[in-house]
């Protein structure tokens, strides 16, 4: 058990630098233009607005 739980300690600890590296680069500012195209890809810089439409159900 102890065997597993040093194992597991590991792969959070790789996880971390490797998230830690990951927003080091996102951060960085010439690779911007090259990250933009992701943001657009996903959908999530657009706010476009949808149309709701209110409905009455009776009972």
């Amino acid at each position: 058990m102890k065997r597993i739980e040093q194992l597991l300690l590991k792969v959070v600890v790789i996880q971390f630098i490797f998230l830690f590296i990951a927003q080091c680069l996102l951060l960085y500012t010439p690779l911007a233009p090259y990250l933009g195209k992701v943001y657009e890809y996903e959908g999530v810089s657009k706010q476009e607005k949808t149309k709701t439409m209110e409905t009455i159900v009776d009972q």
